[in-house]
C-alpha cells in the first residue's frame, strides 16, 4: 500500500467513529484517544466498608501561577506578519524582543506563527528562520514551552510574496480567488492544495517537522496546518480553489490524517472555524478530536455561536487555546473601561475561562504587554489563579481495610478545564523500596470537580508517604505536574502524607 493509499484509508477510518461532543455522544469518561490502563478504583468509597478511619492530609488552594503542561499565557515571538511592531519599526532587535518577552513574569509559553517559506526553503531539509533558534533557545532559559503553526497560506504579504516556499511556487498551480475591499482590493491567490506536487512537498514538510518536534520536551503543541488564510480554514468571503467540495474535503481529510499519524508524542491543535469556504472543516474538527486534537479559535467577541458550543462543550480531555484578534496589540491608550470599570481586553480574558480555556493569547507587544498589567493587573491575575487545571489533593483519608491501610485521595481541580489528557497519581515511600501507580478517567477531575481514587498499601506500612502526580498529554507521554496548593511540596514535585499504625489512638469508628 502505497502512502497517499494508506492515508485514504486511515481517513476513511478514523472518520468511521463518533465522538463526544461531535455526531453521536461517548459516554462521558471514555476517551477514543486514550486507551484504559491501570485504572485506580474510583469509588464510591462507602462508610459501611471502613473498619476505622481518619484524615491524613488536608490542603489549601493556592493562587499562585503555575507553569504546569497544558495551560498558561502564551508570548508570540513571530505573528503572520512577522516579529513585533516594535521589531519592524527598528526600535528593537529580534533578540532583544524575544528575551522581553520571554523574561515577563506572565508568560509560559512562546508561539510561532510563521509562513512554510520560513521554514524549508528547499527539498529534503528543514531551513528555519532564525526565530526559531532564538525562540528556543529563550524557552530553555526562561523554563517555558514552545508552540507554532505553519501556514500553507498567508494573505499579509500578497501579492509580493506568497508563503510557500519558492522552490514548489512554479511547480503547483495558484488560483486567483478575487480580492477583498477592506483588504485594500489585493488580487489573492491559493494553491491547489490537491495538485500531486503540493501534496508530494506536503507530506515531505509535515514528516520533517515530526521527527524535528514531535516528542520534544520544548514544544508545547503544533496548530494543524490548515485549508486558506493562516491556516485558519478559510478564505474570508471568497471561494476556493478547488474545483468542487467532494475534492476539498477529500484533499483536507488525507492532509489531517497525514498530521495525525506523523504526530504522536506533542498535542496537536485543531481550529474551529466554520466551513464558510467548504472545503470540508466540520469533517476535518471531528477528525483531529477524534484524534486527541486540541480545539483552538482566534478570536473570542467576534466567534459565530456554533464554535463557542464547540469550545465551551469540547471533550473535557481536550484542550482550549484562545486569542482574541481584535485588541491583540494590548494598546492602553485604545482600551478605555466602561462605565463599570472593566477594560475590553479584560472582558474578553473573562470570557477565555467561560470557555474552560487552557490557553490565552498575549500576542508580540511586550512593551505594550508590560504596560496593560502594570495598569490593569487584574486580568493576568485571574487567568494565572483560573486558566487550565489546578490541581491538589484537597482530602487523603487512610482507611483500614483487607488487614492493611488503604489511603483515599480526593483530587480537587480549582482550574475551570479538565486534565488535558489522563491523570496518574503515585504513591511512594521514601526510600523508593515500593511506590504504587495508575490511571483516572480521562480529563479527570473535570473543571471545578474532585475525584476519588484509592490505593491499598503494603501490609503493615506506617510512616510517610510521597504523593505525586503527571499528565499523560499523548498516549504514553507523561510529564509531571505540580500541586496547586500552598502546603509544602518536595524538589520532585511530590506531597508528603502520614501514614498511622493501626493501634494509634486517634482513628474513627465508620459504623
Amino acid at each position: 500500500m502505497n502512502r497517499r493509499t494508506f492515508f485514504r484509508s486511515m481517513a476513511a477510518t478514523v472518520a468511521a467513529a463518533p465522538i463526544a461532543g461531535m455526531g453521536q455522544a461517548c459516554p462521558p469518561s471514555v476517551s477514543p484517544t486514550f486507551p484504559v490502563r491501570e485504572r485506580l478504583d474510583q469509588g464510591p468509597f462507602e462508610i459501611d466498608q471502613d473498619e476505622g478511619w481518619r484524615t491524613a492530609l488536608f490542603t489549601t488552594p493556592s493562587e499562585k501561577p503555575l507553569r504546569n503542561p497544558g495551560l498558561g499565557l502564551v508570548g508570540y515571538t513571530w505573528e503572520e506578519n512577522g516579529p513585533s511592531l516594535a521589531v519592524r519599526a527598528g526600535r528593537k532587535s529580534l533578540e532583544q524582543q524575544i528575551e522581553d518577552l520571554s523574561s515577563a513574569p506572565f508568560v509560559d509559553t512562546l508561539y510561532i506563527r510563521c509562513d512554510w517559506r520560513n521554514v524549508q526553503s528547499r527539498r529534503g531539509r528543514l531551513d528555519l528562520d532564525p526565530v526559531w533558534r532564538l525562540t528556543l533557545d529563550a524557552a530553555r532559559r526562561h523554563g517555558l514551552r514552545v508552540a507554532f503553526r505553519v501556514q500553507l497560506s498567508n494573505p499579509e504579504f500578497q501579492p509580493r510574496q506568497i508563503a510557500l516556499p519558492e522552490f514548489l511556487q512554479s511547480r503547483v498551480p495558484l488560483v486567483k480567488i478575487g480580492s477583498l475591499a477592506r483588504r485594500g482590493n489585493v488580487e489573492y491567490v491559493e494553491p491547489r492544495y490537491d495538485h500531486p506536487e503540493f501534496r508530494k512537498a506536503f507530506s515531505e514538510l509535515n514528516e520533517l517537522l515530526a521527527a524535528e518536534f514531535d516528542g520534544n520536551p520544548l514544544i508545547e503543541w503544533m496548530d494543524l496546518m490548515q485549508y486558506g488564510f493562516w491556516g485558519e480554514g478559510h478564505t474570508s468571503n471568497l471561494p476556493s480553489p478547488f474545483p468542487d467540495y467532494a475534492t476539498a474535503e477529500r484533499t483536507f481529510l488525507e492532509i489531517t490524517a497525514e498530521q495525525l499519524g506523523a504526530w504522536k508524542r506533542t498535542p496537536l491543535a485543531v481550529n474551529t472555524q466554520p466551513d464558510i469556504s467548504h472545503v470540508g472543516n466540520r469533517r476535518v474538527i471531528d477528525m483531529a478530536m477524534r484524534g486527541g486534537a486540541w480545539l483552538r479559535s482566534d478570536s473570542i467577541m467576534l466567534e459565530e455561536p456554533i464554535q463557542i458550543d464547540e469550545l465551551s462543550n469540547r471533550p473535557p480531555w481536550l484542550g482550549c487555546i484562545m486569542e482574541d484578534g481584535d485588541l491583540r496589540q494590548y494598546d492602553v491608550a485604545k482600551l478605555q473601561p466602561d462605565p463599570s470599570g472593566v477594560n475590553p481586553m479584560e472582558n474578553r480574558m473573562s470570557h477565555a475561562l467561560d470557555l474552560r480555556a487552557n490557553f490565552w493569547a498575549l500576542w508580540t507587544e511586550s512593551d505594550n504587554l508590560e504596560s496593560y498589567h502594570e495598569r490593569y493587573p487584574r486580568g493576568f491575575e485571574r487567568l494565572h489563579a483560573n486558566l487550565g487545571y489546578r490541581l491538589r489533593p484537597a482530602w487523603v483519608w487512610q482507611r483500614k481495610r483487607y488487614g492493611t491501610s488503604e489511603l483515599i485521595i480526593s483530587v480537587a481541580n480549582r482550574g475551570v478545564a479538565g486534565v488535558p489528557g489522563v491523570l496518574w497519581l503515585q504513591v511512594e515511600s521514601p526510600n523508593a523500596e515500593w511506590k504504587l501507580r495508575g490511571s483516572l478517567d480521562p480529563g479527570q477531575p473535570y473543571g471545578g470537580g474532585n475525584r476519588q481514587c484509592s490505593f491499598l498499601l503494603p501490609r503493615g506500612y506506617a510512616g510517610a508517604v510521597h504523593l505525586s502526580a503527571q499528565v499523560e498529554i499523548r498516549p504514553g507521554i507523561f510529564k509531571p505536574i505540580a500541586w496547586a496548593c500552598e502546603q509544602e511540596q518536595k524538589p520532585d514535585g511530590s506531597i508528603a502524607v502520614k501514614v498511622k499504625p493501626h493501634d494509634d489512638p486517634t482513628w474513627r469508628k465508620g459504623v
